[in-house]
């Protein structure tokens, strides 16, 4: 157990009565340190299975709570008006995060790793946690407590769904060496598996069955657990024909994420991204 788990509960548990308790705001910014350093993260792999953090999220939530709306930025340039516990976030030289120019946003309370390369415009949402190398292209968004590996592109207009309630919910989870293609969507509690690719338009939520022609399966999300796309599957957006009624006498069909091979040589060659973009 983290050593503020036991206060962070406490004061969620206590409601509004903490708002202005200086105690449950130090708690917090502790608290919120810790989530932009990575020691604390909304979901952590141990024995092979992502594990949800429910204290974490809670904690998030107490920021919300318990901050006050006040506005920030540059009046002429751009201005925010957000809680005081959420500040926009800065980096230095020294934490080796590339931030290009152009209208990026990263939240106080995200991890963000040395050699991430964030485009503009992109948004990475508090409770994220983007692991090293890893490129956050154009109006890409990381959403709250999504877990992003190492070295993973998401790519122009790509969204990372963020599961902030309720409060035991897996958040989405990108492992390493994934490709997510433009105007991909990932949402839910999702897991994308290592090396895995999504070509351009896959949309993947817990209701969404995947459909692995290799190996014959199709895999779904269970109240057991979320829908898990398999380590190094290569997923396209495909379709399924509607068998009864109406839309089948009008041959209409639904949309379907379908597995068409899984991660060779030439995929990798397809979809490594240089290292001097980085």
């Amino acid at each position: 157990m983290h050593s503020l788990q036991p206060a962070i509960e406490r004061f969620y548990a206590a409601g509004s009565a903490a708002v202005g308790d200086a105690d449950a705001h130090a708690a917090f910014v502790e608290f919120r340190d810790g989530l932009s350093s990575g020691r604390i993260r909304a979901a952590e792999k141990m024995d092979g299975r992502w594990q949800t953090n429910a204290w974490v999220k809670q904690g998030i939530l107490l920021g919300f709570r318990i901050g006050a709306l006040v506005e920030s930025g540059d009046a002429r340039v751009l201005s925010f008006l957000d809680k005081d516990t959420y500040p926009l976030r800065h980096f230095s030289l020294q934490e080796r995060v590339r931030v290009v120019p152009g209208g990026s946003s990263v939240r106080a309370g995200a991890f963000v790793a040395p050699g991430v390369v964030c485009m503009p415009p992109m948004f990475i949402n508090v409770g994220a946690y983007v692991d090293e190398g890893t490129m956050v292209d154009s109006h890409a968004l990381v959403g709250s407590c999504a877990q992003v590996g190492k070295r993973v592109h998401i790519s122009a207009a790509a969204q990372v769904g963020g599961v902030l309630e309720p409060i035991n919910a897996s958040p989405v989870i990108i492992e390493d060496d994934v490709l997510l293609g433009g105007n991909t969507g990932v949402y839910e509690g999702t897991q994308v598996g290592a090396r895995a690719v999504l070509g351009a338009g896959v949309i993947l939520t817990r209701s969404t069955p995947l459909f692995d022609t290799v190996r014959g399966e199709v895999y779904r999300a269970s109240e057991a657990g979320p829908l898990r796309v398999p380590d190094g599957a290569v997923v396209v957006p495909g379709s399924r024909a509607i068998t009864k009624g109406n839309a089948a006498e009008w041959g209409l069909s639904l949309y379907a994420p379908v597995i068409v091979k899984y991660r060779d040589e030439r995929t990798d060659r397809g979809v490594e991204l240089e290292d001097i973009l980085r």
